[in-house]
């Protein structure tokens, strides 16, 4: 696969899931575009491992930031092509207990108007050529904070999550035909919401054995599944625009078993009645 040429903006780089996407796509050869803003110490080992793109700071919940941060791009640029919009808050119950005003503000400001910024401001300059924004979500979305679920998703986090959606029909819509927005909602994923994140040892291990037993494939995404859906939706999904793409293992589907197939009452359904 090969990005050579392209300019990719990563957001939430200085984290697990979003530094493996933005590394994928280097190697791919795209330019990055890859803001950072709060957790210190991973800021300076994105900045140093990705020295050869462009790292910018900026509040992304503040829209001079955004407008400074695109403006900088369309200078430096001239284009863009990906717009990885992975941005969130993502308080954790177990954690971070009941949200606070205060936490209710910052989730909605991270998670939804972050990401209405980053589109509303790239959208010129994804518009000049065909291009491609993946917004990424939550199941919490769906399941909220039903079942054992409600430990890891917190009453905002679901409902923020839930707007996403809406955003990506609607931005299907408003960029087409030149862009296409899609949007990958994930489940429990390795440094998000599952392994080596805070929460995850937190859980009970009876808690985390009715997350797995809960999710069909039996165990929690990693990077690089992650990293193919957003390959797939770059390079070959030429067609497909507006579409969530549900990667959660099933855990979504519920926990109940299907049941064997009855025999039922016999009847000759061969005779007309």
């Amino acid at each position: 696969m090969d990005l050579t040429g392209k300019t990719a903006l990563v957001c939430g780089a200085t984290r697990y899931l979003g530094l493996q996407l933005a590394r994928s796509l280097a190697s791919q050869g795209a330019r990055l575009i890859l803001p950072f803003y709060d957790w210190p110490e991973s800021c300076r080992d994105m900045q140093e491992e990705f020295s050869d793109h462009l790292c910018i700071k900026a509040d992304l919940r503040r829209e001079n930031d955004v407008k400074k941060m695109l403006g900088q791009v369309k200078d430096q640029y001239g284009r863009l092509d990906i717009v990885i919009n992975n941005i969130e808050r993502g308080g954790m119950p177990v954690v971070h207990g009941p949200y606070t005003s205060e936490q209710w503000d910052l989730e909605m400001e991270t998670t939804l108007k972050a990401k209405w910024l980053i589109f509303q401001e790239s959208l010129p300059l994804l518009q000049k050529q065909p291009s491609t924004v993946i917004n990424i979500s939550s199941i919490a979305a769906i399941v909220g904070r039903q079942g054992v679920a409600g430990l890891l998703f917190n009453d905002g986090y679901a409902a923020a999550n839930r707007g996403i959606s809406s955003f990506t029909e609607t931005w299907a819509k408003q960029a087409a035909p030149t862009v296409r927005v899609n949007e990958i909602m994930l489940g429990f994923f390795a440094g998000r919401h599952g392994e080596s994140t805070r929460g995850w040892p937190l859980l009970s291990e009876e808690n985390r054995e009715q997350l797995i037993s809960q999710t069909p494939l039996q165990r929690t995404g990693q990077g690089e599944d992650l990293i193919k859906a957003m390959n797939f939706l770059i390079h070959d999904a030429p067609f497909m625009t507006g579409t969530v793409l549900r990667l959660d293992g099933g855990y979504s589907l519920g926990g109940q078993d299907v049941p064997p197939m009855p025999d039922g009452l016999q009847e000759d359904l061969t005779i007309q009645k």
